[in-house]
């Protein structure tokens, strides 16, 4: 069955003078600024285990983890309702007043705060970025090699952040870092204010009356979202769970930025030749999507769960490096649904479901922080692989919605529900 909303004209929305090549390769290009600058995050957990405990630090990046599920939600309907332009300008602005405030204080309380207001603002450039690209890119093989790649300047941007930040923060300190961070999030924000359409990118009303209900409606979408979860506990282990193990060894921050340049090079050494592997020339997937996403979270919660029981920097970097064929299967997959899945209108929800679905994964901190005070790494190794998994298993209910599914042609007013 399907949930249509009633059909009511907007105004044709504007378009830059930029061509749409342009104007995703400068969006994309933004988005490697903000996660390569992006070093709120990726050390928030090791400044304030350094300064307040590793608990804390636990509790800090839970905060975050929170916000993050609600800014996603928000920013999602943000995007297909008032446009891209009005999100990505407003929400960059608070996320880099945030990261300044962050430099400024020093109490738990306020971290604690702030760290919930970051968790907000600071990945708002997924669903607007998304909606670009499928707004603008008209084949359906061309937007899934876009929106992969969305996928995969953010890996990149993480590993840059997580490599140079480690290096600043042993010679200069936290706070420089959440300065620079602030920064790229103002100047993102001007790019994004240039090179947007000043209008909503939505071409009908249908599409932005639908609510989170109607999109949860899709079966695919929510299997896709469990899998999600489960995958991205052991990604983002990278940012959350690392730098916790690595403090409990006495390892300084150029442990974890050597460890985070191995994934960087990997990433860069890898991407082509997987790509390929899993891309056909015709710009399709070679094999079904569900396969591919199960195979890169097993790959995420195996690697993931060596790289806990390690205690050496060169045993860190091999781990992250073992972590990347299960970031580019990932990428690939959920680059693929996005491009061929969600209705025009929608894709800000979509993508901000999926994002919300990393948010909900980046709330695991304070449990590992306390499977590792309790039982120790061989309990939070079994639970990385554990998720990863239970994310495996939800591929085969993905499989099986996935085939019901409309075609690329099918009416922008319309998503599917099941009963």
């Amino acid at each position: 069955m399907t949930i249509s909303a009633p059909q009511v004209a907007l105004p044709r929305p504007v378009r830059s003078a930029l061509s749409s090549r342009t104007v995703i390769a400068t969006l994309l290009g933004a988005t490697l600024v903000l996660k390569a600058f992006g070093f709120a995050f990726d050390f928030l957990g090791y400044y304030v285990g350094a300064e307040h405990g590793t608990t804390a630090a636990g509790v800090v990046l839970t905060l975050f983890g929170i916000g993050w599920c609600i800014g996603q939600g928000v920013c999602g309907a943000m995007t297909d309702r008032v446009g891209q332009r009005t999100t990505l300008t407003l929400w960059l602005v608070a996320s880099a007043t945030a990261c300044i405030a962050l430099a400024v204080v020093r109490t738990l309380p306020a971290v604690m705060v702030l760290a919930f207001c970051l968790g907000c603002t600071m990945e708002v450039q997924r669903p607007a970025v998304s909606a670009e690209i499928n707004e603008r890119v008209t084949s359906e093989a061309s937007r899934t090699r876009a929106q992969s790649w969305m996928y995969w300047v953010t890996n990149v941007g993480v590993s840059v952040s997580g490599g140079v930040g480690g290096y600043l923060a042993h010679s200069h300190g936290y706070r420089i870092l959440f300065v620079l961070n602030g920064l790229a999030c103002m100047a993102a924000a001007v790019i994004a204010r240039r090179v947007l359409s000043p209008r909503p990118a939505q071409a009908s009303c249908a599409a932005a009356l639908l609510t989170y209900r109607q999109v949860l409606a899709d079966p695919a979408l929510r299997w896709i979202a469990v899998a999600a979860v489960g995958a991205m506990i052991s990604a983002y282990g990278l940012v959350s769970v690392l730098p916790l193990v690595m403090s409990a060894d006495g390892l300084p921050p150029t442990a974890y930025g050597t460890a985070m340049i191995a994934n960087t090079v990997a990433v860069l050494i890898l991407s082509p030749p997987l790509t390929r592997l899993l891309v056909g020339r015709d710009e399709r997937l070679r094999c079904p999507l569900a396969p591919i996403l199960a195979a890169g979270s097993l790959i995420l919660g195996t690697a993931m769960g060596v790289a806990v029981l390690q205690h050496t920097s060169l045993g860190y970097a091999a781990a992250a490096v073992l972590m990347v064929p299960g970031e580019i299967c990932y990428s690939v997959a959920l680059g693929s649904f996005l491009a061929t899945a969600a209705p025009a209108g929608a894709i800000g929800r979509y993508q901000a479901v999926l994002s919300g679905a990393s948010a909900l994964a980046s709330l695991t901190p304070l449990g590992i922080a306390l499977a590792l005070d309790s039982g120790g790494r061989l309990l939070v190794a079994a639970v990385l692989v554990s998720t990863a998994a239970l994310a495996a298993c939800a591929c085969v209910p993905l499989a099986r919605a996935l085939p019901a599914r409309p075609g690329p042609n099918a009416s922008a007013a319309a998503v599917p529900a099941n009963a």
